[in-house]
Parts: C-alpha cells; sequence; structure tokens
C-alpha cells in the first residue's frame, strides 16, 4: 500500500473511527489511541482486506477487535478508587433508584439482536448521526433511522413493563 493511499484511507475514516471508538470507550484520549492503533494495523495487515465490505466497516471491524482486547487487558488489572464523603440519604435513595433503572436500560439493550444493539450504542453513547451509523454499518441513513426507532421501542416496551412490576 503505497503512502498516497494510506493517506487517503486515514483522512477519510479517521474521524468515523474516532467517533466509533468514543461510543465504545467513552473516552476521548483512550478513543485516540485506540484510532492510531486501528490504522497501524490496518496498514500492517492490509493484504488481508477482501474487499468483500467498504473500508469504514472493515476498520470498525479492527477497532472494535482492539477495544475489546483493552477491556480484557483491564479486566484482569482492575482498580477501585474509594471516595471518602458520604452522600446524604436522599441523594442515596435517588441514586440507587436511578442506578436501577440505567441497569435495567442495559439490560434491555443487551438483549436486543447485535446489530440492533450497535446502532442504539452508536447513536446514544457515540452521539452519531444517522448518516454516520449508515456509513459505519455499510447501509443507509433511513435504515439506520429505522433500527434506532425499533430498538428505542423494545426498549420503552420492557421499562413499561419493569416498572409496572
Amino acid at each position: 500500500m503505497d503512502k498516497e493511499k494510506i493517506n487517503e484511507m486515514y483522512h477519510t475514516n479517521a474521524a468515523a473511527i474516532y467517533k466509533y471508538l468514543c461510543s465504545l470507550t467513552h473516552d476521548p484520549q483512550l478513543a485516540e489511541e485506540l484510532t492510531q492503533e486501528t490504522f497501524f494495523q490496518a496498514i500492517k495487515g492490509f493484504e488481508k482486506f477482501r474487499g468483500d465490505c467498504k473500508i469504514s466497516v472493515w476498520l470498525c471491524r479492527i477497532a472494535k477487535n482492539l477495544w475489546y482486547k483493552e477491556l480484557e487487558k483491564r479486566s484482569r488489572h482492575k482498580t477501585v478508587e474509594l471516595d471518602d464523603t458520604m452522600p446524604s440519604g436522599d441523594s442515596v435513595e435517588f441514586s440507587c433508584l436511578h442506578n436501577l433503572e440505567k441497569i435495567e436500560v442495559f439490560r434491555l439493550m443487551h438483549n436486543l439482536d447485535t446489530v440492533t444493539r450497535e446502532v442504539m450504542y452508536l447513536r446514544l453513547a457515540g452521539d452519531l448521526q444517522f448518516s454516520e451509523i449508515a456509513g459505519i454499518m455499510g447501509k443507509t441513513e433511513s435504515w439506520a433511522r429505522v433500527m434506532y426507532y425499533r430498538g428505542k421501542q423494545k426498549i420503552m416496551k420492557g421499562m413499561k413493563e419493569w416498572t409496572e412490576n
């Protein structure tokens, strides 16, 4: 792969890969590091690219695999931070309820099919536009909107059932 093609690949896809990684990591510095590593791995293994998908999709797969490796590495070296401040009773109750709701939303998202779940994460955590999601997933913007809407409907239905119980 020549230098001109590498530059073109980077300039065309770097912003989307960075946003994608930000949606996964929730850490801009880590996303930047993983973006650089993604392109390094892509250049190193470009001969493995079969061309059966867009380069952006291939790069997202590399980025996701690097993120999974990072998660594995972090799970082996987990640290716990202690906070000396003691919250008031009202905020503890509110915090627990809020946390339970968040856990339920993530549980419901986890139960979605893989594609819908990824669209939801890209939209909610990554704050990506539907056109950007469509580019990453290799689909149309309308497809991304429909997948997001269907996922949101399933989560809202699940939350309604959860609150009734």
